[in-house]
């Protein structure tokens, strides 16, 4: 009996361990994702956390970690990855935002983070400004789309129970939060001074983690993603096109029609104002009239025009994207502006040079002698021999007087196979 009763306790005890659900993943074989968020927000980005939310399930992955450290970006791409993170919620795992120390989610980042079910950050981080930027846009349509973000903002707040009025002025009046007053304001969930006690804190500890990157591909397009280097891949690809006409190697030609082609793969990206394309395609027809001109003038207006459609560009005039957060344009980028136009000055004068040389010089026949220069082999007075490029020839003095023998001319014309001379002063 005593037996019995040992048996049934220990078989009890062992019913126990097991229906107590373990944090460790060995039993589970659950993972932690963490995803590097440390770019712009922009159709790279975008394609890096959503590829990676839509490749998990809840039976591989217990939670995702996105760890922050952004500017901002694309309001378009902010949208498409807070999609993301939704859906991943919404099928039972959850998503928490860490921004590590001295790290930002500022600007489209802090609706990112907000739209997650934790936002921990470390020390010296930041959340925020979130203000919008309308480029180009009049004072109206200014208002309207950071009316909307301001409520968007505030919606997704409240969602997750934060502080919806701290979070409503990040938009409203550009505000950022440190660590301290964000935590303290209730506008995110806590502090954690690295990812390894965050893990612990949020009872992951026992997962195993595995850490995602944004991948070759998705660099690639935050590369032409980007609405400068777009108009500047089309520019340089007209010039240099134009440079393989005076300087005939089909390579720049290839190489020109390759760099046009990546930078309106790259507007079609980021969906980026026609009005701005149309300019810089304009520039470029200039560019190419210099071919004709040959005076400089087409070159440096069309170089004029494509920087203004560059920074058109970035207009959500007839364009699909809502906006930027922070402006996508910064003092490098007017400071780059102006150097390619300066370079363009110069290279314009350049190839005024170049184009006055060819018009003025004959390639074959009889005029391309005039010009050149020959040493006097015999006394011409007024006729007698000169050397021109190792071979001799008859020639005459034009003006009957003699010249001596060692002394330089110059051809000035040419009667049938004797050249006409001039002595050179």
């Amino acid at each position: 009996m005593k037996k019995t009763a040992i048996a049934i306790i220990v078989l009890m005890a062992l019913f126990m361990l097991l229906a107590v659900p373990g944090n460790s993943s060995a039993g589970s074989g659950q993972t932690v994702l963490v995803l590097n968020l440390h770019e712009q927000i922009d159709p790279g980005s975008s394609h890096f956390i959503s590829s990676q939310l839509a490749s998990i399930s809840s039976a591989s992955t217990r939670a995702v970690i996105i760890d922050m450290n952004t500017p901002g970006g694309l309001l378009q791409n902010m949208l498409e990855i807070v999609n993301a993170i939704n859906v991943t919620e919404q099928h039972g795992i959850p998503v928490y935002t860490y921004i590590p120390a001295d790290s930002a989610g500022a600007s489209a980042g802090s609706y990112i983070a907000m739209a997650t079910d934790g936002i921990y950050m470390g020390s010296g981080s930041a959340i925020g400004p979130s203000t919008p930027i309308v480029v180009g846009g009049s004072a109206l349509e200014q208002n309207h789309t950071q009316a909307y973000f301001e409520a968007y903002m505030i919606s997704l707040a409240n969602a997750h129970g934060r502080n919806a009025t701290a979070a409503g002025l990040m938009v409203s009046q550009d505000v950022a939060y440190p660590e301290g007053l964000a935590v303290s304001t209730g506008l995110v969930n806590g502090y954690s001074p690295n990812l390894t006690v965050l893990l612990t804190s949020l009872n992951l500890g026992g997962y195993q983690v595995v850490t995602a990157n944004p991948s070759y591909y998705d660099n690639f397009l935050s590369f032409l993603s980007n609405s400068v280097v777009d108009g500047l891949l089309i520019l340089i690809g007209s010039i240099a096109i134009l440079a393989d006409i005076y300087h005939g190697t089909a390579i720049l030609t290839v190489l020109g029609i390759v760099m046009i082609g990546l930078g309106l793969v790259g507007a079609e990206i980021i969906g980026a104002s026609i009005m701005g394309i149309i300019m810089i395609l304009l520039g470029s027809m200039f560019i190419f009239l210099e071919a004709k001109t040959g005076h400089g003038v087409a070159l440096i207006s069309g170089v004029v025009v494509s920087i203004f459609g560059t920074f058109m560009l970035a207009s959500p005039y007839l364009a699909s994207n809502p906006g930027y957060s922070p402006s996508p344009f910064g003092v490098m980028d007017y400071i780059s502006a102006v150097t390619i136009a300066a370079i363009a000055v110069v290279f314009g004068l350049f190839i005024r040079r170049i184009a006055v040389s060819l018009k003025s010089r004959k390639i074959t026949g009889s005029e391309s002698l005039i010009g050149k220069k020959v040493t006097v082999k015999k006394n011409l007075n007024p006729t007698g021999w000169v050397s021109l490029e190792g071979i001799q020839w008859k020639a005459r003095s034009g003006d009957g007087s003699e010249i001596p023998a060692g002394e330089k001319a110059e051809i000035i014309d040419r009667d049938g196979l004797v050249l006409i001379v001039k002595k050179v002063q």
